[in-house]
């Protein structure tokens, strides 16, 4: 086990070292691209395998315990440690990164974006894998921060370079805004890892803030918060975010919001709360209160997308709906409660699987379609998915409703979970706005059902003989005889078998939640408590 975690955070930095390389003789397949692209699969494969071994192996009965750890020392004079280890709070994390990532790895071996190279792609996307994968597993500090920023540069090529229109100016607007927020956040760590004589992540969750002052900690809350937030992407640090996923190939958009997103609010649950809980405290009502701004203003920013003539590209609605959606995560961690924090870990994980799949989804519509624009797509009489591409049209409704939180499906527990938390917060915590803030994110759901539903009407239902965007449209279609358009293609073998997985996932979430839950919450009791179970 100890090997193992090691293994699935280094095999994707040594598989993107080898992507590099010229294939041995009998691997190439048909062209070198192909021998690249298999690459990518078998090592994404072999990685999730092992997660899943991992899984297989981890003591489920004492999930709050860390487990598969590797302490080296590294550099001395800092006490920087090479420190791994997970728990019920970091493994399903690792799981759906390995998913996401292998899944992303299958797609592009039969969809690849257009861009330089694939070599470059593939390599890009493995040291995305990587560090992303280190963030969860990681218990020191500056291991922590370096890994954090780790992303930064393969996310920015894969928008740059394999993006579509508006690339580099969105690239660099993720970068800048990323950059900036890290800075402030090293400063923050540096101050509670010179204060408190450790980098070390369990040892200073034990200590659970007795070794720092009122003062510190809330100059580290801040300092942190802000590097955190910038990345969750919380209400107003959130305008990087529609442009690189507008911009970003499909599988850079699965990514960014199935997993890089995460490593925002995984930071908040795993340093702020248990290391600073005093500076938490004191900042608790101002992150709920940006939170549920964040859950309305992204709802309103998707109902504007969404109208009749507004020219609203549909994957920007989707990365303006998760404005909102971590707003939940966020105000679920607010409220410093089990319950709370629970449902913040819950949402985390239901949001990668059912917004991963909805931009899976978004980049098939606009390959088939040739644009992702809403009024094209709708037209005169809608895109009638149902009646062209019934499979395809029956996964965006499936995937729309499970994103507005139906009962059964995964994304219900996680904003049910939050809002229970902010009914009832944690001592200290004005109980009034708390419930004002209950009561604000139970309207965005509201908000949240309304866009989505006129996205499903507008994109999947109409006369199925109809082209999109009137006759002027016809191209993106083709004509049949008769005039009339061509049927759409419906969902083809490899967009099954990556799409299926997450589909599942959000159903078996949704009608056994007590499968995550009974990972997350004794982790989530022991952090609060100070490192005591």
């Amino acid at each position: 086990m100890q090997f193992l975690l090691a293994f699935v955070v280094a095999a994707p930095l040594l598989g993107a070292v080898a992507a590099l390389l010229p294939a041995p003789p009998g691997l190439k397949g048909k062209n070198p691209d192909q021998a690249v692209l298999r690459h990518g699969v078998t090592v994404t494969g072999v990685v999730l395998a092992a997660a899943l071994v991992l899984v297989a192996g981890f003591d489920h009965d004492h999930p709050s315990t860390m487990q598969a750890t590797t302490d080296i020392r590294w550099i001395p004079a800092l006490d920087v440690r090479i420190h791994l280890g997970t728990d019920g709070i970091s493994l399903p994390l690792l799981v759906l990164t390995a998913l996401l990532t292998f899944l992303c790895a299958l797609y592009s071996y039969f969809k690849l974006p257009a861009g330089p190279s694939a070599k470059g792609f593939v390599a890009l996307v493995l040291v995305l894998e990587s560090g992303t994968l280190a963030t969860f597993a990681v218990l020191d500090l500056m291991l922590f921060f370096l890994a954090f920023e780790m992303v930064l540069i393969p996310m920015y090529f894969l928008i740059a370079r394999w993006g579509g229109e508006g690339r580099q100016p969105a690239a660099w607007k993720f970068v800048l805004y990323t950059l900036l927020g890290s800075v402030v956040m090293l400063l923050g760590l540096l101050l509670i890892g010179l204060k408190s004589g450790t980098f070390d992540m369990v040892a200073l969750a034990t200590d659970n803030g007795r070794g720092l002052t009122t003062s510190v900690q809330v100059i580290a809350v801040l300092a942190i918060g802000v590097g955190l937030a910038v990345k969750t992407p919380m209400w107003p640090l959130h305008s990087w975010l529609p442009d690189a996923h507008t911009a970003a190939p499909t599988v850079g958009s699965v990514l960014l919001a199935g997993v890089l997103l995460k490593m925002g609010t995984y930071g908040f649950v795993r340093i702020l709360l248990p290391v600073a809980p005093d500076g938490m405290r004191t900042f608790a009502p101002y992150l709920a209160a940006f939170a549920v701004v964040g859950i309305v203003y992204g709802s309103l920013a998707c109902l504007a997308l969404a109208r009749p003539g507004a020219k609203g590209d549909l994957k920007r609605l989707i990365a303006y709906s998760s404005v909102g959606h971590m707003g939940f995560v966020l105000l679920g961690i607010a409220t410093m409660t089990p319950t709370g924090v629970n449902g913040a870990l819950f949402a985390n994980i239901a949001h990668g699987l059912i917004t991963g799949l909805l931009f899976f989804l978004v980049g098939a519509v606009k390959d088939r379609y040739g644009t992702a624009d809403l009024d094209t797509l709708s037209g005169a009489t809608g895109a009638a998915l149902y009646g062209r591409a019934p499979r395809l049209g029956g996964l965006l409704a499936f995937a729309a409703v499970a994103s507005l939180g139906l009962p059964g499906l995964a994304g219900f527990w996680g904003e049910m979970l939050t809002l229970f938390g902010a009914f009832d917060p944690a001592e200290g915590l004005s109980r009034p706005a708390f419930l004002t803030f209950m009561s604000i994110g139970a309207f965005g759901t509201l908000l949240t059902a309304a866009y989505l539903l006129i996205v499903v009407r507008r994109v999947c239902m109409g006369d199925p003989r109809a082209t999109p965007g009137g006759e002027a449209e016809g191209l993106s279609t083709g004509h049949g005889p008769g005039g009339l358009p061509q049927p759409v293609a419906d969902v083809r073998g490899y967009e099954f078998a990556a799409w299926t997985p997450l589909a599942a996932l959000t159903v078996l979430a949704g009608l056994w939640p007590a499968v995550l839950l009974g990972l997350t919450d004794p982790a989530v009791q022991k952090l609060l408590a100070g490192g005591k179970s």
